[in-house]
């Protein structure tokens, strides 16, 4: 068996830290439909933002290995609530180290406006004023790639100088050249852009792929990694 190099060792360190930090029990604490009902500032958070169907609810169920924690349902638009996770168990000062957020999902055709608005402008007054927001990952379909309100939401993060990092979703769906070009292509898109973090995962919930490598991804934004 050939030896691992320094980087090959560093990165499987990385995901052996990441899977035991994700293992304690993840609970449901709080859907929020307006900032008035936010949590108290408390753990580091991230965010996972992204079209609607893209695959949210899936993956953060894939992260906690909890199925069902988060709702899926093939209803466009069905999460219309900031839905917040935390982990269940003992910490110091009752605390504990990581929130999951769950946000509504953009790009919706069968709401009605009014209904749409109200979503939006939650949305974009919780990424821009929430201390404990450590990064956004923005979810991206393999089978799409960025779309036109992708690029709006990245143009909004940009502006408010939240930091992000793209996610591919369903990477199972796409023959795995097609995923190299997309990876490729993806970067090339957000290179220059401000707040974006320079690096992608791809993942697939259905096959758990590339959730290891999202865990490790996110013990690095939040400082543990």
């Amino acid at each position: 068996m050939p030896e691992l190099s320094p980087e090959e060792i560093a990165r499987a360190n990385r995901k052996g830290a990441a899977r035991k930090f994700f293992a304690d029990p993840w609970i449901f604490i709080r859907g929020v439909p307006s900032m008035k009902f936010l949590p108290p500032i408390g753990p580091d958070e991230v965010a996972f933002a992204g079209r609607s169907n893209v695959g949210k609810s899936s993956l953060i169920n894939a992260l906690t290995a909890k199925k069902g924690l988060a709702r899926t349902s093939n209803t466009p638009g069905r999460t219309q609530e900031l839905n917040f996770f935390v982990q269940d168990g003992e910490y110091e000062n009752d605390l504990p180290p990581l929130a999951l957020v769950d946000m509504p999902g953009y790009g919706f055709a069968k709401a009605p406006k009014s209904v749409v608005d109200a979503w939006t402008e939650l949305i974009f007054s919780y990424l821009q004023g929430r201390s404990t927001l450590r990064r956004v990952y923005v979810l991206i379909d393999s089978r799409h790639g960025l779309k036109k309100n992708d690029e709006e939401v990245l143009d909004l993060l940009d502006k408010a100088a939240v930091s992000y990092q793209l996610v591919l979703t369903k990477a199972d769906k796409i023959k795995p050249p097609a995923l190299v070009k997309l990876e490729a292509a993806t970067l090339k898109a957000i290179e220059k852009r401000p707040a974006a973090f320079p690096e992608i995962v791809s993942t697939s919930s259905e096959k758990n792929w590339g959730v290891d490598d999202l865990k490790a991804a996110i013990l690095f934004a939040i400082g543990r990694g």
